[in-house]
C-alpha cells in the first residue's frame, strides 16, 4: 500500500493532497527565470488553500485576489491588506467595502465605471487607493496559447480608448493612478510565446505612457506561465525568459532597475499545478454495449469540473500502485453524478480495476476543486490534505451549511 492509499484509508476518500516541498519549489524556480527585483503575485483563483499561500508568502509572493472569499483566505495565510492586488470586471460596493476596510490600497480597473465605483468607497472611507488601468490590446504578442486579450471583452480598457478618457480618469476622486495591468496570455504554449506576449506587454505600456502621460509606477505585465494539467508531466523551466525581460525593459523602461517602475509578474498554475494530486476509489465497473466505464467517486463536482464544458483541458488518469497488472483495455472513466455530462476521461487504456481500487491524478494542485462544481448534486466536498513531503501540516474540508426555510 503506497501513500495515496493509506491517506485514502484513514481519511476517506476522493481526497486532495497538496505538497508544500513543490509549492517551494515552483515558486523558486519562477523567480529564478525572473530578472531580479521582480515583484510575484500569487493568483488565489488557482487554489485558494491558505496553507499553500501562506508558503508563497513565507517566500515573498503578494496576493492577487477577485473576490471577498479569497480575500478571506489571503487574510487566513498571513497577508497584509497592503500586500493585495484586487481584480475583477464585476467589483460589487460590499466587496470594495470590505478590501478597503482591510487595508487594501491597490485595485486593478476594467472601465471607467469599475473606477467610479472605487472611487465612491475610497472617498466613503476617507482614503486614496492606487488603481492600475487593466488593457486590453488591439494586438496579439503571440499567436498561440488561450488568448485574454484582442477582442471585445469585459476585461479592461480597449487600448485605443485611454487617450480620450485620460481626462476623466485622472479626475476620480478617492483614486490615484498607479500604472497598468496586462494579462494577455494564460498557459502559454511555449517559451518563445511567453517572450513575445511580455515584450508585446511592455511596448503596449510604454506608449501609453508616452502617448497619454499614465503614470507608471507599477506595471504588472501578467503572467501565462504554463503547468501539465491533471495529466503527468513536469513544469517547464525558462531558462531564456530573465535575459529576455531584461533586453526589452532595458529599452523601455531604462530606469526600472532602480524601481521605476515596478515590475510584477502574476501566477497561479506555475506556482501550485504540480503540488496537488487528487486520489480516488473506484465504486464500480461496467459493460455497455461493447464499452467499458470505470465509475470514480470523483467527478466534476470534485475536479475540473470547467474541463466538462470546454472551457479547461481534458483530464488524464495515473495509477498509484504499481502492483495493477493484466491486459490494458480501453475504458471511459465518469463520475458519481446523475447526468452524462459527469466524464473524466475518455478511452483511457486501463488494467483491470475493480471496486475499491485507488487510483490518483496527478497535476491536480490549480484549477482542481477550485474548477470544479462543487455544490452540483449535493455531494460533499472532497477532503484536502496538506503535507510537506510525507509529514501530514493539516486536513481539512469545506461545508456547505445549508437550511431551508
Amino acid at each position: 500500500m503506497n501513500w495515496y492509499t493509506e491517506l485514502a484509508a484513514r481519511y476517506g476518500s476522493p481526497l486532495y493532497v497538496y505538497d508544500l516541498d513543490r509549492v517551494t519549489a515552483a515558486h523558486a524556480d519562477l523567480r529564478r527565470a525572473l530578472p531580479d527585483g521582480f515583484s510575484l503575485y500569487y493568483s488565489f483563483k488557482a487554489n485558494p488553500h491558505p496553507e499553500i499561500a501562506r508558503a508563497l508568502r513565507d517566500g515573498g509572493a503578494r496576493a492577487e485576489i477577485s473576490s471577498t472569499g479569497e480575500l478571506n483566505a489571503a487574510f487566513a495565510a498571513g497577508f497584509d491588506g497592503s500586500e493585495v492586488l484586487c481584480t475583477g470586471p464585476g467589483k460589487t460596493t460590499e466587496e470594495l467595502e470590505i478590501a478597503v476596510d482591510g487595508g487594501v490600497r491597490a485595485f486593478s480597473v476594467e472601465s471607467l465605471t469599475d473606477l467610479w465605483h472605487v472611487g465612491e468607497v475610497a472617498v466613503k472611507r476617507g482614503v486614496t487607493v492606487d488603481c492600475l488601468l487593466r488593457v486590453n490590446s488591439a494586438e496579439p504578442g503571440a499567436a498561440t496559447s488561450i488568448r485574454m486579450t484582442g477582442a471585445p471583452s469585459q476585461f479592461g480598457f480597449d487600448d485605443e480608448t485611454i487617450p480620450g478618457l485620460m481626462p476623466r480618469l485622472r479626475a476620480v476622486p478617492g483614486t490615484r493612478l498607479a500604472g497598468a495591468h496586462l494579462f494577455s496570455l494564460s498557459n502559454s504554449k511555449d517559451e518563445e510565446s511567453l517572450v513575445a506576449e511580455f515584450a508585446h506587454t511592455i511596448s503596449v505600456a510604454a506608449r501609453l505612457e508616452r502617448e497619454t502621460g499614465l503614470p507608471i509606477r507599477l506595471l504588472d505585465i501578467g503572467g501565462g506561465f504554463a503547468a501539465p494539467y491533471l495529466a503527468s508531466g513536469e513544469r517547464p523551466v525558462y531558462g531564456g525568459l530573465r535575459a529576455e525581460l531584461e533586453t526589452v525593459l532595458d529599452a523601455r523602461f531604462p530606469a526600472w532597475r532602480a524601481g521605476t517602475p515596478e515590475i510584477a509578474c502574476e501566477s497561479g498554475r506555475y506556482l501550485a499545478g504540480d503540488c496537488g494530486r487528487l486520489v480516488c476509489t473506484v465504486v464500480n465497473v461496467k459493460e455497455s454495449r461493447g464499452r467499458r466505464f470505470v465509475i470514480l467517486d470523483a467527478g466534476i463536482n470534485t475536479l475540473g469540473g470547467m474541463s466538462g464544458l470546454g472551457r479547461l483541458l481534458p483530464v488524464s488518469v495515473e495509477l498509484d500502485d504499481a502492483d495493477f497488472d493484466g491486459e490494458r483495455r480501453p475504458a471511459t472513466l465518469v463520475g458519481p453524478l446523475c447526468t452524462p455530462g459527469d466524464i473524466i476521461a475518455r478511452n483511457v487504456s486501463l488494467p483491470p480495476l475493480e471496486p475499491g481500487d485507488v487510483v490518483s491524478i496527478p497535476n491536480a494542485g490549480a484549477y482542481g476543486m477550485t474548477a470544479s462544481l462543487v455544490m452540483f448534486l449535493g455531494h460533499p466536498a472532497p477532503i484536502e490534505v496538506v503535507a510537506r513531503g510525507h509529514q501530514v501540516v493539516s486536513v481539512s474540508r469545506i461545508e456547505f451549511n445549508r437550511k431551508y426555510e
